[in-house]
């Protein structure tokens, strides 16, 4: 168990909540309802100072509930043979185009079947182990479901050199980073910049939100944006358009927020554009039915571009949307250029 011990009074807007529900509702960013469950389930959750061991259990207004989030389990990952889309290799580096629905590295309920478990097949003892042992070789991450190129370090060397590109985050040297995001909308300007402090949402502790600068956990997050393209709402029932996203910051969920943040969130982002979802009625038949077949974000790691650790090379690597994110937008009528 971690030492700190979360204790919260349950508000009259909770009351009758199934104590589950609740725990999964204040656990830290990235932990699942399955795992609250697990939790209550192992005894690791009190109610008005009695461990709990049933999920179901519905709370009343005044309860207090308390649980520490157990540590992870130290096991080393172990490779598995899952398939790569290599986009290049050498003894310092892999580059690979990530697809969606791949975990980046093992965590809490994601002990295996992720990228780090394949590249530990893939490579061998060469992987980096600087990241640590849930995280050999990873200098960056991308969502579960986004998907697009990332690079991983194979030696400690290109590891640290790489590591301190993304610590940068390209103010002074070669690494950029661009994303193609597919929204509800187009602001009225083209061409912009959204820069914000991102930290735990209020209303929900598994999201981000734009926060003020003083709010404890608060951490700048600038990104930079370019419509490329426009998708008009009186051939598609309602406006979307592409945008191209340049990172200045790398914050948790952060082109997500900030583009909810100026009213236009990403096509199939459930979590931070929930309430555009009824916008899908008004779109034609064959893009309905490509929406619905997304099931994520329609968000992809379009292009990046960084310094090699060894030769000083500028190495540039691009990727078209994977299919299913192109289906949505092939399904998109009469697509304009700005």
């Amino acid at each position: 168990m971690t030492d700190e011990l979360e204790t919260i009074e349950v508000a009259d807007e909770h009351a009758a909540r199934r104590l589950d529900q609740f725990v999964a509702l204040h656990l830290p960013l990235g932990f699942s309802r399955s795992q609250a469950q697990t939790m209550i389930a192992d005894g690791h959750v009190t109610l008005n100072g009695t461990v709990e061991t049933t999920g179901k259990r519905k709370l009343k207004s005044g309860d207090s509930v308390a649980w520490a989030v157990p540590d992870p389990k130290p096991a080393e990952p172990k490779g598995q043979d899952i398939a790569l889309d290599i986009l290049h290799e050498d003894e310092d580096l892999i580059v690979i185009n990530k697809p969606a629905g791949l975990v980046v590295h093992p965590g809490a309920g994601n002990e295996d079947g992720t990228l780090v478990n394949a590249l530990i097949h893939h490579c061998g003892d060469s992987l980096s182990g600087i990241g640590g042992v849930k995280r050999p070789g990873i200098v960056h991450r991308l969502d579960k479901d986004t998907s697009g190129v990332m690079v991983a370090a194979k030696n400690d060397v290109a590891h640290q050199h790489l590591s301190a590109q993304f610590a940068d985050h390209g103010r002074t040297g070669a690494l950029r980073r661009t994303y193609l995001a597919l929204c509800w909308g187009t602001p009225e300007r083209l061409k912009s910049t959204i820069d914000t402090h991102l930290g735990r949402s209020s209303g929900d502790r598994r999201k981000q939100a734009v926060v003020s600068p003083g709010q404890p956990d608060a951490r700048h997050a600038v990104t930079h944006f370019e419509i490329i393209r426009i998708f008009d709402e009186a051939d598609n029932g309602v406006a979307l358009s592409l945008f191209a996203c340049t990172l200045e910051t790398g914050r948790t969920h952060q082109i997500r927020v900030h583009m909810a943040h100026i009213g236009h969130p990403l096509i199939g982002d459930d979590i931070y554009g929930a309430g555009f979802k009824t916008k899908a009625n008004k779109l034609p038949a064959k893009a309905q039915s490509e929406i619905k077949t997304l099931h994520r974000q329609a968000l992809h790691a379009h292009f990046l571009a960084f310094e090699h650790p060894k030769s000083g090379e500028v190495l540039e690597f691009e990727t078209a949307p994977p299919a299913d994110m192109q289906a949505v937008l092939d399904a998109l009528a009469s697509p304009t250029t700005p």
